[in-house]
């Protein structure tokens, strides 16, 4: 050691200490397909308000979009573990508890409706892309029909929807509903900040409430995730008194919510997830919950499918 350079010397323990601390500070959600083989079981997390993605189908099973996708991926799993048994122990989460059951290690994978964002990534990984979604926009069918032509063709492409006359005039002074805690509520108070609009943000629940807003005329218009709108609207009781504007004012694909740290897992999950979008039977899948896929759907899942 006499004859070591002092500075390499500090480096090289430097560099151990910092080895040490990352040892240390290793999630220990590292090792879940480790756990999953040894106990031979998979914890799965859904929302129960997701509908058509995941909700409560009836004597405690779940049912949805997702809940058939993590089913894919259960299967997958024990094939790729080879294992002769795996139990799959549905936990049901709503609001923050979806964060807090992948953290804790509470659920493995949270089969829901989640926006893939850069903010949400901090907090939780996600699994490949499940569904083509963005916010779109709900109102009444009595409402006026500028207002519908302004949310349904805007201003040209290069120009946003809220800014410049008569677009603005139509929006001034109204009141727009979005779901609490999602991207559309941000995206809406942002949009309102940005063009100095006259007019309110008002959180609500859930699609329902913002439904129940939109039909008596306290909300102009209700914000929220394109296909959990869709399904809302056409489940009810006034649905023919509902209008879904085609337009997408955000592209948010949505995603499987899992631990962060855990590459292995992840993997395995893309690969059952890759699996499912290119087996035959995938478009009849997704047919039972969202209706026949079109061109861009097609696309955007034979893109979003990896190749082993």
């Amino acid at each position: 050691m006499s004859g070591q350079n002092p500075r390499w010397a500090l480096a090289a323990i430097s560099l151990a200490a910092a080895a040490a601390a990352l040892a240390i500070a290793a999630p220990a959600s590292a090792q879940t397909l480790d756990r999953v083989k040894s106990s031979g079981a998979l914890k799965l997390g859904y929302d129960p308000d997701a509908r058509p993605f995941s909700f409560d189908g009836g004597q405690g099973k779940p049912d949805g979009y997702a809940v058939a996708l993590c089913n894919k991926i259960a299967d997958s799993l024990k094939t790729q573990l080879q294992l002769e048994k795996l139990d799959v122990e549905w936990v049901s989460l709503a609001g923050d508890a979806k964060t807090q059951a992948i953290q804790s290690g509470a659920a493995d994978i949270v089969c829901g409706a989640e926006p893939v964002t850069l903010t949400r990534r901090q907090v939780v990984s996600f699994s490949l892309p499940i569904f083509p979604s963005g916010t779109g926009a709900l109102l009444s069918a009595s409402s006026p029909l500028a207002l519908r032509e302004v949310l349904q063709y805007g201003q040209p492409s290069d120009r946003p929807v809220w800014r410049g006359s008569p677009a603005r005039t139509i929006l001034e002074h109204k009141t727009f509903s979005s779901i609490a805690g999602s991207t559309s509520e941000s995206w809406l108070s942002e949009r309102i900040k940005t063009f100095q609009l006259a007019a309110t943000a008002t959180a609500v629940a859930n699609y329902q409430e913002g439904i129940t807003r939109v039909l008596d005329g306290s909300s102009a218009v209700l914000f929220g995730d394109m296909p959990l709108l869709m399904d809302a609207a056409a489940r009810s009781d006034n649905s023919g008194n509902l209008i879904v504007i085609q337009r997408y004012f955000t592209f948010e694909p949505l995603g499987l919510e899992l631990a962060r740290g855990d590459e292995d897992f992840r993997a395995a999950v893309d690969r059952a997830l890759s699996q499912t979008y290119a087996a035959q039977d995938f478009p009849a899948l997704f047919t039972t919950w969202f209706g026949p896929p079109d061109i861009a759907t097609v696309t955007f899942f034979q893109q979003t499918a990896l190749p082993e």
